[in-house]
């Protein structure tokens, strides 16, 4: 027999390619924080001595989802300005309150925040933006979490930076020394279009050329950023971006709800990756992304939840669902994503937009063992017919008990193993005594 380090028995296991496959009473080989074999439970018990066995045969086992937008930290102001559209939700409520409290205390302590409730969602790896991108990091190091850490870019100055230099300056440096690190990537993150100037942008292009790292920025969020740059430039911000040579296969577009069927070709021909937030924007009303159209063309479209202030919650079950059910309404068609196809883009279409394919993504041997496993056996989500719509449609992320990343478990029958839950509301509280203390709320 070989010995490993882990052996995962499952009542479904579901490895998302091929796509619609579902392996009933199957096992997961874990060694050395890969994936070593799936297989059958009878040979997976004959072939393999592990260090530990799970039994999990009311489970199904998953990838571990992919979010790839999030503000992290901003999860400190959850609840802080709700109801209200994007511009004024930024310039009234949350611009003015991240200059005056957004410090590396207040980065530190958001983002362990996000990265518990991320873990107790499922969620194995995340794509962030965020000021002080530094200590993000190092929390997603300490929590033991996978993430793509965004090298901010604005105009204007904030507390991390004074301009556009000094951004691109601090954010080379953080490459530089989280570059030898296995759970961690980097991307230029300029912020959006109406903050960010061609020089810097044509800067950024030449930069992630040379050195081989995405750009993650939000685009066409809302029909009133579209107007605005007609009005003020004489042409859309994704021609902007056309123009300036952005659009690529390294190019994330966030958002990307209003879309033109002429833009959406465009959008294919350059091979721009297009990250969904289906809540968030339907909080801001902002606009719904066209999802089917973007996948009949070719598109890789995955999911993000944006941060906990604006849609309020982390959770990427919900935001499958969501997905599903926005592309079905806004097609017509309740066939336009089903539930395989939400799946894929919460995992392995999540891990191809970040460059992070051959990695993660699905449940195959030699990839990382960055895995979920979702209890089905509650009422809730029984009778079991199909393991994937139950996930899709039934289930919700408490169901979530147990995560691995890298064969590392971080969340063991919905206990946290790297990060105080304790800690983490104590410091929560003490963040909306200071903030809801000077705002009134």
């Amino acid at each position: 027999m070989q010995a490993i380090d882990l052996l995962i028995h499952a009542g479904w296991v579901i490895p998302v390619e091929p796509a619609e496959l579902v392996l009933e009473g199957h096992s997961v080989a874990v060694h050395n924080g890969r994936i070593e074999a799936v297989l059958p439970r009878a040979r997976a018990e004959a072939e393999y001595q592990a260090t530990e066995v799970r039994d999990l045969t009311r489970h199904a086992l998953v990838p571990g989802f992919v979010n790839t937008h999030t503000h992290a930290a901003m999860s400190l102001m959850r609840g802080l300005a709700d109801d209200l559209p994007l511009m004024t939700w930024l310039q009234e409520h949350i611009w003015p309150t991240e200059g005056r409290w957004v410090s590396e205390e207040f980065v530190h302590d958001g983002t362990q925040l996000a990265l518990a409730e991320m873990i107790r969602g499922g969620t194995t790896c995340f794509n962030d933006m965020y000021f002080f991108p530094d200590i993000t990091a190092r929390a997603a190091l300490h929590a033991g979490l996978r993430a793509m850490i965004g090298l901010i870019v604005i105009d204007f100055p904030t507390v991390w930076a004074q301009d556009a230099d000094e951004y691109l300056a601090k954010g080379l440096a953080l490459r530089d020394e989280f570059r030898s690190e296995p759970l961690l990537r980097t991307a230029f993150a300029p912020h959006a279009p109406y903050t960010v100037s061609d020089g810097p942008l044509e800067r950024i292009r030449v930069l992630s050329a040379e050195l081989g790292i995405p750009i993650h920025m939000h685009v066409h969020e809302t029909a009133d950023e579209v107007r605005r740059a007609v009005a003020e430039q004489g042409r859309r911000p994704l021609a902007r971006l056309d123009a300036l040579g952005l659009l690529s296969p390294d190019f994330l577009a966030v958002h990307m709800t209003q879309l033109e069927e002429g833009e959406i070709r465009l959008v294919a021909e350059r091979g721009v990756r297009v990250l969904h937030c289906p809540e968030s924007n339907l909080k801001l009303a902002s606009g719904i992304c066209p999802v089917q159209a973007l996948l009949r063309e070719g598109v890789t479209v995955a999911l993000g939840t944006d941060g906990a202030a604006s849609n309020n919650d982390l959770d990427m079950i919900a935001e499958m669902r969501t997905a599903a059910l926005l592309a079905k309404a806004r097609a017509g068609d309740a066939a336009a994503l089903p539930a395989h196809a939400a799946l894929r883009m919460a995992t392995l279409s999540g891990a191809e937009a970040l460059g992070l394919q051959d990695e993660i993504g699905s449940i195959e041997r030699g990839k990382s063992a960055d895995l979920c496993a979702i209890d089905l056996s509650r009422p809730e989500t029984q009778p079991v017919y199909n393991p994937v719509s139950q996930i899709v449609y039934a289930a919700c992320r408490e169901q979530v008990s147990d995560v691995w990343v890298a064969g590392r478990c971080l969340l063991r029958e919905r206990r946290l193993t790297t990060l105080d839950e304790e800690v983490l509301h104590e410091r929560a509280a003490i963040w909306r005594d200071r903030i809801g203390g000077e705002t009134g709320d």
